[in-house]
This record gives structure tokens, sequence and C-alpha cells, in this order.
């Protein structure tokens, strides 16, 4: 018995919750772990899930990562800040690269970059991005955020299609709003940080923003496009979640963060990436907190996860 709990608790310390879950000796153990893994898949639908085995400062700290559902669901979570998602997303990066689970770990960096741009604009938003909650100004006079077909705009076709339904998505019902978050949002991520730093013919869209702190935004979004093109990044394009059937080494991996961390070192935000601040990836939260222009840690929901199945399996 008590090397069957000793085992069971390495499980939990090494955040195994999905093999811990199915072996648990009883619901709570079980309700526990399988709100640990829907966080360690980064599965940001179901963060607010009902979970009452779960202590309420755990569960608070998951919802503020949760994505609403509908356009009117309150608290707003990961919608009203990302810097708690992002907090997770680099504690989940970190507990993969040490389980060496290098697939997940890619794709978790992959969807930091894809949202990265509005980490950016958080500051100048008052929010991270909630379409029921844009500026007037990006839809003022001259502006040609939104408008499909307009060649003067340097967005996609598939930007324009996205900046065009995030003006009116929240007067959508629950379907057409999550339908919206799982395939276009990230696209207006990456649009607003085009309208800020990389259009060649600017309009209006932007203006709601003074010039100054505009400058300085112009530099963190660009940083935020620049890293969506490192070699980190594009490494998810040679695993099994990209297109290829290849899983890189660590070794693969601490190469292409090199040569990303190179490339990034441009300007006093990308340069962020080259300081040792002791994560596996040395300077990625470096890097998210210059283009956040706020403090960003690796968070510790998941360790609190498991120091509390621990307990409870302790108590057997």
């Amino acid at each position: 018995m008590e090397s069957t709990r000793e085992l069971l608790i390495a499980l939990a310390r090494r955040y195994a919750f999905a093999d811990l879950g199915a072996l648990a000796p009883g619901e709570e153990i079980a309700d526990v772990c399988e709100f640990g893994h829907r966080l360690l898949a980064l599965d940001a639908e179901d963060f607010a899930a009902e979970a009452r085995s779960v202590p309420a400062d755990l569960r608070r700290r998951a919802r503020a990562c949760h994505m609403p559902q509908t356009p009117r669901e309150q608290p707003r979570g990961a919608l009203d800040s990302l810097r708690p998602a992002y907090g997770l997303l680099l504690e989940v990066i970190s507990v993969r690269w040490h389980r060496r689970e290098l697939s997940p770990m890619i794709a978790a960096v992959h969807i930091a970059s894809e949202y990265l741009p509005l980490l950016a604009f958080e500051p100048h938003l008052g929010h991270a991005g909630d379409p029921a909650r844009w500026p007037a100004g990006l839809s003022a006079a001259g502006s040609r955020f939104g408008v499909i077909g307009d060649r003067e705009c340097d967005h996609t076709k598939s930007e324009q299609s996205a900046t065009n339904r995030t003006l009116r998505v929240a007067a959508e019902p629950p379907e057409g709003w999550r339908a919206y978050f799982d395939r276009q949002h990230s696209q207006v991520a990456g649009a607003l940080a085009t309208c800020v730093a990389g259009c060649r013919n600017p309009c209006t869209a932007m203006d709601w923003i003074e010039p100054e702190p505009r400058a300085d935004l112009q530099v963190r979004a660009r940083t935020a496009l620049a890293f969506a093109e490192t070699p980190l990044v594009r490494l998810r394009h040679a695993a099994p979640v990209g297109h290829g059937f290849g899983v890189p080494s660590p070794e693969e991996v601490l190469d292409a963060w090199e040569r990303s961390r190179a490339a990034l070192d441009k300007n006093p935000v990308g340069a962020a990436a080259t300081r040792d601040d002791g994560f596996p990836l040395p300077g990625l939260p470096s890097l998210f907190s210059a283009v956040a222009a706020a403090p960003i840690a690796p968070a510790t929901l998941l360790h609190g996860v498991s120091e509390h199945v621990a307990r409870l399996l302790g108590r057997l």
C-alpha cells in the first residue's frame, strides 16, 4: 500500500494528471486530476468548468485564463487580461520541457506567438482584445480596418475577413462567437500588429492612440510579429502537431531558440530575449514581459494542483 501511494504521489509531482486520474483511488482525486489535465492541455474553453473538489483559489486562477464562451459571459477571463494566460503558458512550456514532451511544448510556444500582439495592445485597449469592447477609433472615418476588398490595406484576405467579423461578432449567438474564436481571433491579433507596426499605407485605424505611446507600441508589436517568424516557432512545422512527422530533440529546440534570440535582438524589446532569467528557454519570460510592458512570470497553477493532489494522496 505504501509503495503504491508513493508511486501515485510521484505521478502527481510529475504532473501526470491523465495517468493519475485513471488510477485515482476516489472521485475527489480523479476530479482534481481532470482539472489539472485541462490546464496542462491548455483547454481554455473548459477552465471554468465546475470542479468542486478543487480549492477555490486554484479555480479562481484558472478562470482568469478562461476564454468566455458567449458574448456576454462574466467574468471576461482571458479577454480582460492575457497576462495570467501567458503565465500559464510559460508554466506549461516549462513542465513539458522537463517531461521531454517537446511536441506539445512547441505547440504551446506556437499558441503564445499567435496571441502575442494582443499582449502588446493590452495596456492601450484596457483589455486583451475583447470583441465586445473594441475602441470606436478602429472604425473611425478613413479607417480600412475591417473593410473587405480594400486594396490599399496591407491585411491579407483572411485578415480582412477576420477583422470585419470581429467588429460585429459580439452581436452573434454563442455558436458564432465560439466559431470566431476557433478560427479568426488569432488572425485579428496579427492584423492589429500589422496596422501599428508594418502597414505600408497607414489609415486612421490607429489614430486613437497618441503618437508617443503609439511609437512604443510599434516596437513591441513589431517584436511580437518577429517572434512568430523565429526558428523556434517554425519548429512546429516539423512536429506531429504541425505538418510533418518528426519530433525535435532538446538540442534542436535549444539551437532554434538561440538562433531566435539572435534574430530578435534588434531593439530593446527584442533584446529582452537574450537575458538569462533561469527559464528552460532562457529569456522567454523576459521577452513576453517586454512585449507586454508588464512583468510576466511562469505561473504556479499546475504546481498548486500537483501539491493538492499529493496532499490528498498522503491522507489515504
